[in-house]
């Protein structure tokens, strides 16, 4: 009972007198209760189509049952969706026994999501047009570019990159590189433009999770169905104007930089903006967290 009383804005306690105690919520907590149905039907469109982006994205267009699992609190998957959304969608997905494992198949590829959350914005900011003569832009002195091959950078407070640094950098912001929704069977990762198409697939997984982030162990279990490096850290250490990372260890965290403002993610999705409203009826703070930038 003490723990219920620490939340008076989210219960109200009577009895007493002879009547036995009850607990109920108060009617702004009822007000948001209420919102929880509205939320996960917003979502369900969302995660069908990131659960469609992320086996487009892989080599066999399928992915073991066990790592979606896995990662699934990070997409927002409810606990169920293996019998409740999966079995809904069959003209999406099929769920088939692989070498003695399930896999989570896709069962028709769809050009129209085959878009990067990075080309998306370009097209929004105007610059995915491969016509725009990217010779008469120029390269910032923080790395960033407006070329239909750049990536948003961001850099901590302190950092001042040297010419050589900044000469690489933008090298780098003008090569060209393939689609990450191409089979990755395709490319060498010998050929820089195969290198830089690696950090164009890590951009995408982590856009289409809610929080835009995940841990190491989460992204390493996925090594085989995106053929990701094998010194993936190494990767995202040396890409740090685009990837925040944690030093925890295994349970090390890859945020998307671009996706927040100071600690506070910029998008929310509905299950997200939900979640805060109780949290701040808690009297907690809402979905941030510290990334520098």
């Amino acid at each position: 009972m003490a723990a219920i009383e620490r939340y008076p804005s989210m219960f109200d306690v009577g009895g007493g007198n002879g009547s036995p105690p009850f607990v109920s919520l108060t009617k702004r907590a009822e007000k948001i209760a209420r919102g929880e149905a509205k939320a996960r039907m917003l979502m369900e469109p969302i995660l069908v189509k990131n659960l469609r982006k992320l086996l487009m994205l892989s080599v066999n267009c399928q992915i073991p049952l066990e790592k979606i699992e896995f990662i699934g609190p990070e997409l927002g998957l409810p606990d169920d969706f293996k019998n409740i959304l999966i079995p809904k969608y069959p003209e999406f997905f099929s769920v088939k026994n692989v070498n003695g494992r399930d896999c989570l198949q896709l069962e028709h590829w769809d050009s129209s999501l085959a878009v990067t959350a990075r080309e998306e914005r370009l097209a929004s900011e105007g610059f995915l047009d491969s016509n725009v003569g990217q010779e008469k832009v120029k390269i910032s002195k923080d790395g960033n570019y407006a070329g239909p091959f750049a990536f948003r950078l961001s850099y901590p407070a302190g950092f001042r990159p040297n010419r050589g640094y900044l000469v690489a950098v933008e090298r780098w912001q003008r090569l060209e590189f393939p689609s990450p929704y191409l089979n990755a069977r395709r490319f060498e990762l010998t050929d820089p433009k195969a290198r830089k198409r690696v950090v164009a697939v890590l951009h995408e997984l982590l856009s289409l999770t809610m929080e835009k982030r995940m841990t190491y162990s989460q992204l390493d279990a996925l090594h085989s169905e995106y053929l990701l490096p094998s010194r993936l850290v190494l990767c995202l250490i040396k890409h740090q104007g685009i990837f925040y990372l944690t030093n925890k260890g295994a349970r090390g965290t890859v945020f998307l930089k671009e996706a927040y403002d100071g600690s506070s993610l910029i998008e929310k999705c509905p299950l997200l903006s939900f979640n805060d409203k109780f949290m701040e009826l808690c009297g907690r703070r809402s979905t941030s967290l510290c990334v520098t930038r």
